[in-house]
């Protein structure tokens, strides 16, 4: 499947493996990569000499296109961009805040550039700032979030860029990638799946409480913070629910908060932990290498596009 994106950043396949703090290391992101998508190190917990060992380690594990996520909310983000370009990182992926300034400086060292946006009006400015491409993110996604689901802001951010377009928020199959296909975007991005692959190294409480997820096994908490995120159902989102409801301050609700999604990710504490994921956490039922997960999405996209019209028939919807 050839796309805007796999002749942009030289992948096989238009699939993206989102940038997950905790979760997304070097490790995984060779995986992917190496499976024929594009791999990312999430940096939102990592200091800069961190990143630079993940880095490394990516470099060591495969030779193929990799990338970096970074957070422009984290302390030390000026570091982690300035790391990025001496490291000639090929793809930074960005969230939670604006990467203007450091653009250019990337653009010039080599790298494409390309931010996760939840709206139109981000996504025009992010490409009048020379963003190559962008990731518009649904509500259905884990970990933080906007307010516009991606059944509607892919069309609508598809119709306003000319850079192109990757869909993120609710994908785990291939029905999601050629929905998002015929949305307008030109790849996906997908979290929740990957972290259910073999080479994740999140802990197993957390790639079983997914397995084990159904429809409704997520909500989000933060609102009142100003920012939201989805995570599924445990005790310790229980309790800021309840902490929400009781109006607690922000000082107590942020405290709370401190070192949760680590707590997830490398404790698998339900007392303690955030297990960030997204809506479609109900449709991921096996672990399974990265590769093979990029395959079978890449696959039943493909069956589905290449078929549309019998698809459609077989389900008594005649076209024309």
């Amino acid at each position: 499947m050839k796309t805007r994106i796999t002749q942009l950043l030289g992948i096989k396949a238009p699939v993206i493996q989102g940038g997950m703090a905790w979760v997304a290391n070097g490790y995984l992101a060779a995986a992917v990569s190496g499976g024929g998508g594009l791999g990312l190190i999430g940096s939102g917990s990592m200091t800069a000499d961190h990143l630079r060992k993940e880095i490394a380690l990516v470099k060591s594990l495969t030779n193929k296109p990799f990338g970096v996520n970074l957070m422009m909310m984290n302390p030390a983000v000026a570091d982690l961009a300035q790391l990025c370009i001496d490291e000639k990182v090929p793809v930074i992926t960005t969230g939670a805040g604006n990467p203007g300034q450091y653009i250019p400086a990337w653009k010039q060292a080599g790298s494409k550039v390309i931010p996760v946006v939840p709206s139109v009006a981000l996504a025009l400015r992010m490409q009048r700032a020379g963003a190559d491409a962008l990731v518009a993110e649904g509500t259905e996604a884990g970990g933080h979030i906007g307010e516009l689901t991606t059944f509607c802001l892919i069309p609508q951010v598809a119709d306003a860029i000319e850079i192109p377009l990757i869909a993120a928020g609710g994908i785990a199959d291939g029905r999601g990638m050629a929905a998002a296909l015929l949305l307008g975007a030109d790849a996906v991005q997908m979290g929740t799946a990957f972290i259910c692959s073999r080479e994740c190294t999140a802990h197993e409480n957390y790639k079983n409480m997914i397995l084990e997820a159904g429809d409704t096994a997520t909500v989000v908490t933060g609102r009142g913070l100003g920012h939201p995120a989805r995570s599924l159902k445990s005790r310790f989102i229980r309790r800021m629910i309840q902490m929400e409801k009781e109006q607690r301050s922000a000082e107590e609700m942020e405290q709370a908060l401190l070192g949760s999604l680590r707590s997830a990710v490398i404790d698998g504490d339900p007392e303690r932990g955030s297990f960030m994921a997204g809506q479609i956490a109900g449709l991921v039922r096996e672990v399974l290498p990265a590769a093979e997960i990029i395959e079978n999405v890449v696959s039943q996209a493909e069956a589905l596009c290449g078929n549309l019209a019998g698809q459609l028939e077989e389900r008594g919807i005649i076209l024309g």
